[in-house]
């Protein structure tokens, strides 16, 4: 059996001890080392077994000098080390291993005949790929950075998944040349580094079998269950609403904790009312507190020591025996119920941010003493990504509310409030007395409006680029189908195969406008109804297979797809929450209209003036108070993006931009529409520049007036200028915002000229 036989590889394997020989050789030579006598007898023994010194080629030859073979490399696995080394020897990324010490022949036991030792999310393109590199940098002179954490996921015997990290030690290993191996062009190596996806291109220039690895090398393994199950964690919380989630998360957590028969639950908790309730958030996982999955009050449901720990101080409450809690707290529903339910042990802890308590989670085990106040801590490890996932979905939740009563009813901000009840009042009332009444339009006069935005830059070529990761990955899955049916079906697809070909060539150009629509169109209504047609047993498991991966929630053809839409949702939900927290400060200094609109980026408006509080007295100090307001919490939102940054699937920037505007202005209620308006001819130039300012230059280059990490003040005249640079100097001595001020002048702008910029770093 070849040795690498579960692969296609570029090269020729030859298991080979000749490092191993030579050293025996050097010591055997020495008459006073004091190893030479046994050097000696292991070159003697070997001297009948060529092949281990000039190459082994088939596995079978192992097996038959498998005790020689253990002599020979005794220097490098101690016995002392047995039971504490995972060690064996292999090539690198083969499932041929041999001479395993102990521990690793136990682990292999305990997780049964049927482990299939494969490295985890590691395929043939990648297997290949890098063995090719492995040449490039030996050969070509490249230095090719390719390394990435592997790892073997083996379940024990109880059936807890733990994750293994592998490390080569490949310092007894040499690649030759043969006499297929090809000489590639300075051009051809660049063209190959450029372009690690087409496998076939690799295969065409270093093709399968033309270089010669010979040598061993020694697989050394490490448990890093924990780092794993929370890389894990993480991905899956994003998708949280998708299918199997429970038994997902069940499976992390029984890696954590090492119990094989733990479950997970969640419990909602409303603070208002301090009641108990079904996750409102779709019901992922069970509640193990609540009874029948009715609401309940806390305080019924909990003893006085857990309410104590979850509710009034916050942390976690665990027993390791239920029924001797029972004994001792006979009174106590929640333990009565739990020994109902046959649990034996379990941890409870509430998910809290921000002084709000969003739930509680729960680990249960049906035995006695597995879970307990020592291994609770292990929580640590994983509480802060649960408590913004369920942030996360809590905001994404009250965005549809929001959505369904936009859609459904008028939102009429507070501050403006009173203006719609009066005139809705007095249209009741002439209707009460018979008459009829016009509704009046709703103005609020003299205003001084605020425009501030944070737009998340290049969201535009990072959602080109997800979807042509998808769309490459989809067509590429696809065309080997295609190939297969034509070969073995009556059903001639030779046409539709040529145009996926030629799809394929155009995804990997800049992405034209339409070029999505008219793949899925293509793929949805010629390429899967074709598919579906045929019935032949052996191509039916292959396009069942590509079918699933066609499911946007779920499907690989839609990952990047998903990540882009992730990193724009996170992004946005982050911001706006900084914003709308801090829009409570803002109110208190003085009332005004308030409304953000979620783009690419977060958009705000405030319009502030005695029109809309009529009852308050209402002066320029208070607008110059919103106006630092304003700048302060921009440079928040910026600071919360930075600091989210590394929780993203895509690492987007975002630039920070006020608009300030020398006038007061008018603003209607347009019914049609359901929303405030500028009113007025005159009032549409500040709408105008509003559209158009983020993307203007630099007068005379070709520099734009947003840059990352910076805030941007656009303005008119030297008033504002001095006004706004009181401000910044405000924030500098805070150390919000860095000491340098730049002063610009900004292009003219269609029908607009004269606008200025101030620009400031911002501090993180």
């Amino acid at each position: 059996m070849d040795l690498l036989s579960s692969f296609i590889s570029p090269f020729e394997v030859q298991l080979s001890f000749y490092h191993i020989f030579e050293n025996l050789e050097k010591v055997a030579a020495d008459p006073e080392n004091e190893n030479a006598a046994r050097a000696t007898t292991l070159l003697h023994d070997a001297r009948p077994f060529p092949e281990l010194r000039n190459g082994i080629t088939d596995i079978s030859q192992i097996e038959k000098n498998k005790e020689l073979l253990k002599r020979l490399l005794a220097d490098y696995f101690p016995e002392n080390l047995t039971l504490n080394e995972i060690k064996a020897v292999t090539f690198p990324y083969s499932s041929v291993f041999f001479n395993h010490s102990e521990r690793f022949k136990n682990i292999i036991k305990a997780a049964g005949i049927s482990l299939n030792l494969n490295i985890r999310d590691f395929n043939q393109q990648q297997f290949y790929i890098f063995s090719c590199c492995l040449i490039l940098n030996e050969f070509y002179g490249t230095a090719l950075d390719f390394s990435q954490p592997l790892f073997y996921e083996i379940p024990t015997a109880s059936g807890i998944k733990k994750y293994y990290r592998i490390l080569y030690n490949a310092d007894f290993m040499e690649i030759l040349r043969t006499e297929k191996s090809p000489d590639l062009t300075q051009e051809e190596v660049d063209n190959l580094v450029n372009n690690y996806e087409n496998l076939d291109l690799w295969k065409q220039k270093i093709p399968p079998g033309t270089f010669l690895l010979k040598g061993f090398a020694i697989i050394s393994l490490y448990d890093a269950t924990v780092e794993n199950v929370v890389s894990i964690l993480k991905e899956k919380l994003l998708s949280y609403h998708s299918f199997g989630f429970r038994d997902s998360i069940e499976s992390i957590f029984r890696s954590i904790f090492r119990v094989a028969d733990l479950g997970v639950g969640f419990t909602s908790f409303d603070q208002e009312d301090d009641t108990f309730s079904l996750d409102r958030y779709g019901q992922q996982l069970p509640s193990y507190i609540l009874p029948e999955g009715k609401s309940e009050a806390a305080r019924n449901l909990l003893c006085a020591k857990s309410y104590f720990n979850l509710i009034e101080v916050n942390t976690s409450f665990s027993i390791n025996n239920t029924a001797e809690y029972l004994v001792s707290n006979p009174e106590s529903y929640l333990a009565n119920h739990f020994t109902n339910k046959n649990i034996g042990s379990f941890i409870l802890a509430p998910l809290i941010k921000n002084k709000r308590i969003y739930g509680i989670l729960e680990i249960v085990s049906p035995r006695t003493r597995v879970l307990n106040s020592i291994n609770a801590n292990l929580l640590d490890i994983v509480m802060p990504f649960l408590i913004d996932t369920i942030e996360r979905i809590e905001g994404e939740f009250e965005n549809q509310i929001q959505a369904v009563i936009q859609n459904q009813f008028t939102t009429i901000h507070k501050s403006v409030y009173w203006k719609f009840y009066a005139e809705a009042q007095k249209l009741i009332l002439a209707h009460q007395i018979g008459e009829e009444y016009n509704l009046q339009e709703i103005v609020f006069p003299t205003v001084h409006p605020l425009y501030g935005q944070i737009d998340i830059k290049g969201s535009s070529d990072a959602r080109n680029e997800s979807v042509q990761k998808d769309l490459k990955k989809q067509l590429k899955w696809l065309l080997p189908i295609l190939e297969d049916v034509n070969k073995e079906t009556q059903n001639s697809l030779e046409k539709e195969e040529q145009q996926i070909s030629q799809y394929l060539i155009d995804i990997y150009k800049p992405l034209k406008a339409g070029t999505e629509h008219y793949i899925s169109q293509y793929l949805d209504n010629t390429i899967h109804v074709q598919l579906r047609k045929i019935k032949d047993p052996d191509l039916v498991k292959e396009i069942q297979d590509y079918f699933l991966q066609t499911d946007k929630n779920t499907g690989e053809f839609h990952k990047y797809r998903k990540k882009y839409e992730t990193t724009i949702q996170m992004i946005n939900e982050k911001i706006a929450s900084v914003l709308d927290e801090s829009q409570i400060k803002a109110q208190a200094i003085f009332p005004h209209y308030y409304e953000r609109f979620k783009t690419d980026g977060i958009e705000h408006n405030l319009y502030v003036g005695s029109s809309i509080v009529p009852k308050l007295e209402f002066d320029l100090l208070k607008l110059y108070q919103l106006r630092l307001w304003q700048l302060r919490t921009l440079c928040k939102m910026e600071a919360a993006h930075y600091y989210l940054k590394p929780e993203l699937p895509y690492q987007l920037e975002v630039t920070t931009l006020v608009l300030v505007y020398h006038a007061t202005i008018d603003i209607r209620f347009r019914m049609d529409e359901k929303r405030f308006d500028i009113d007025g001819s005159y009032n549409a130039r500040y709408e105008i520049v509003k559209k158009r300012i983020d993307k203007a230059y630099i007068q005379g280059t070709t520099e734009r007036i947003t840059k990352t990490g910076f805030i941007t003040i656009v303005y008119l005249n030297e008033t504002e200028e001095k006004e706004y640079v009181g401000y910044l100097q405000i924030l500098q001595q805070e150390n919000i915002l860095d000491k340098t001020i730049e002063k610009m002048e900004v292009e003219d702008l269609q029908g607009i000229s004269g606008l200025k910029a101030l620009r400031v770093g911002i501090v993180h």
